[in-house]
């Protein structure tokens, strides 16, 4: 498996000027990394490749984050975000909305659907990456429980919700790490969830969700040593997810229609 860790200048030949198009970047390399994984295998399927795919980064100001099929205007406090200026993105995994930026950590890891594994099957491909997730930061916060379908949480507050999507011969798994967040800042953000695990209670998101305290540098180091991410990725493989996700970024990514279609 590859780390990633792309650089965050605007791109040669881009239009990447604007301060918003940071975070459409990088919801784009996410699906970027799905996409180059599956276009490889899809051109040699005995290639020699490491197509697995690794990294942790974060928005660099409050940005909202819907799921796939989140509907805005359910999910969303649209009215106070537009008076914050707070950026209304959506991603190409399912879930509830979130709220990332300075503090909420995320990760993303591209698998491969090899036959001799089950992890196509949703329900396995949630616990063989909630695993490794918890016991990354279980190293340094032994008292961290899963609880509900993916989520993780330290005594009984929630600091991490996961989503995934599955392609022909490779699966993108994501999620969130609330190490420093503004939590009021998420609960005026989002309205209240339509859909909750039954260990929520009804509570609002400012009583449910929680920061935890672990160090970032270990934390990712451990979630490589999780995921057996030992490998530095080449210049032609980062370069070449960077022009999936150009593409994704004028196709999908850069346009309001995506991003508001429901």
């Amino acid at each position: 498996m590859q780390l990633l860790n792309f650089k965050d200048e605007p791109r040669e030949n881009s239009s990447e000027q604007a301060p918003c198009q940071f975070g459409r970047r990088q919801l784009a390399r996410d699906e970027a990394m799905l996409q180059w994984a599956d276009q490889i295998v899809e051109d040699d399927e005995a290639t020699v490749i490491d197509t697995e795919s690794l990294r942790m980064w974060q928005f660099d100001r409050p940005t909202v984050v819907l799921g796939r099929s989140s509907k805005i205007n359910e999910e969303v406090n649209r009215a106070w975000c537009e008076e914050q200026r707070i950026e209304v993105l959506r991603r190409c995994t399912g879930g509830a909305s979130v709220v990332g930026g300075p503090g909420c950590w995320m990760y993303s890891v591209v698998l491969r659907l090899l036959d001799e594994t089950s992890i196509r099957k949703i329900d396995v491909a949630h616990d063989h990456v909630m695993q490794r997730v918890l016991a990354a930061v279980q190293c340094q916060l032994p008292a961290a429980e899963r609880k509900g379908i993916c989520d993780l949480t330290f005594e009984n507050r929630k600091f991490s919700g996961n989503s995934l999507r599955v392609a022909r011969h490779h699966l993108l798994y994501h999620g969130t790490i609330l190490i420093g967040s503004d939590l009021d800042l998420i609960d005026s953000c989002l309205d209240f969830a339509p859909r909750q695990p039954e260990y929520r209670q009804q509570r609002r998101h400012r009583e449910f969700i929680g920061n935890i305290e672990i160090d970032v540098t270990r934390l990712i180091s451990d979630l490589a040593v999780q995921f057996g991410a030992s490998q530095m990725p080449g210049a032609t493989a980062v370069e070449s997810i960077e022009e999936h996700a150009d593409e994704l970024l004028r196709t999908r990514y850069g346009t309001s229609d995506w991003h508001t279609r429901r």
